[in-house]
């Protein structure tokens, strides 16, 4: 049966509704409760080798201390102006020259950094600094206290994660800056890992960071060579190719509370098959090359490029080359919420 929303009687029963900032939901709930998901973010990629000219010449334009981040964000045609990468995650791509620093503050949002080119940088995260080499997953819990900076001799560039559009609409995103550019170290370089990261833990584990894994850096080469091993020993999931999660020692879940991430390694070949899930991710290709086809969108990627990947859309990856891909969605937050929904062909 047909139904006629836009009658005359109607039209003037909304009219006094509105002066009361009241609305029918009849007219609106299949568009706020869909059959389907409908992200407004687009399918996209960032070209390393495009950004990193870009990313020198802004070195050139201020310094770390001027900008107090010196980051291009890297912002979703479907959300101009809103730095957002996908619907509920931010990514940027951040520049430490030789000697710099960024100074230290504090935020509300979770972030990570994943280190794409240099050696010397490092960070600082509760008192604890470490060296962060190229691959390496690096944590910044929410609210703790973390500066960077470069000891090196070229520049150091890493890719930004935070939740900030998450926290964004639950209207709690602050910040805190630091009276001195970089906090005083309190324990030495490797404690977190030592403590918590080689197969036991404190009787009374607990992380000083709450819902936070309490190991920082979670070092490319430990991961990958971890990884390769599974990969001789087992065979590669079809959806997925051989996959670890990084994971929190403590309770053994994410290790991010709003943010999942993983390592995915592809081997020449490894084709893998369609899936699609409610959540949004960023893939950025640690290693190698090939394609990814997104709800019919095919991209080309190689080593250093960075792909926004929509929720509910779907994917399947074609690796000409080896790969490893490191991925970061918002799954956690959903997997908690009790919303997160996969579908496989």
């Amino acid at each position: 049966m047909a139904f006629d929303y836009a009658s005359p009687d109607r039209r003037r029963f909304y009219d006094k509704l509105s002066p009361l900032h009241a609305a029918p939901l009849w007219e609106v709930l299949k568009d706020i409760v869909p059959k389907e998901p409908a992200s407004k973010a687009s399918a996209h990629q960032w070209r390393y080798q495009e950004l990193r000219p870009l990313l020198m010449e802004s070195g050139q334009l201020l310094t770390a201390e001027e900008a107090e981040r010196r980051v291009l964000v890297l912002e979703n045609p479907g959300f101009p102006g809103e730095s957002r990468t996908t619907a509920s995650l931010y990514a940027g791509i951040q520049l430490i020259l030789p000697g710099e620093t960024a100074p230290a503050h504090r935020h509300t949002p979770s972030a990570l950094r994943f280190l794409i080119e240099g050696e010397q940088g490092f960070t600082a995260v509760g008192g604890e600094r470490t060296t962060m080499r190229e691959g390496d997953f690096v944590i910044t819990p929410a609210w703790a206290w973390h500066d960077h900076g470069n000891d090196g001799n070229g520049p150091v560039v890493w890719m930004d994660g935070l939740d900030i559009p998450m926290l964004r609409y639950f209207e709690a995103v602050f910040s805190e800056q630091s009276k001195s550019s970089r906090q005083v170290v309190s324990r030495p370089e490797g404690d977190s890992m030592a403590t918590f990261g080689q197969g036991m833990l404190p009787i009374h584990a607990e992380s000083p960071y709450g819902a936070t894994t309490p190991i920082f850096n979670y070092p490319y080469e430990r991961s990958r060579e971890t990884l390769v091993t599974t990969a001789q020993n087992r065979e590669p999931d079809p959806y997925s190719g051989h996959t670890l999660r990084y994971a929190n020692p403590i309770d053994g879940g994410w290790a991010m509370p709003t943010m999942a991430t993983w390592l995915t390694h592809l081997k020449s070949g490894e084709n893998t098959l369609p899936v699609r899930s409610t959540d949004s991710m960023v893939m950025h290709v640690v290693e190698g090359s090939g394609e990814i086809t997104i709800d019919n969108q095919v991209m080309v990627f190689q080593a250093k490029d960075v792909i926004a990947i929509p929720g509910w859309q779907w994917r399947h990856i074609k690796p000409s080359q080896d790969c490893f891909l490191f991925f970061f969605s918002d799954r956690a937050a959903h997997e908690k919420l009790g919303f997160f929904r996969e579908q496989r062909q």
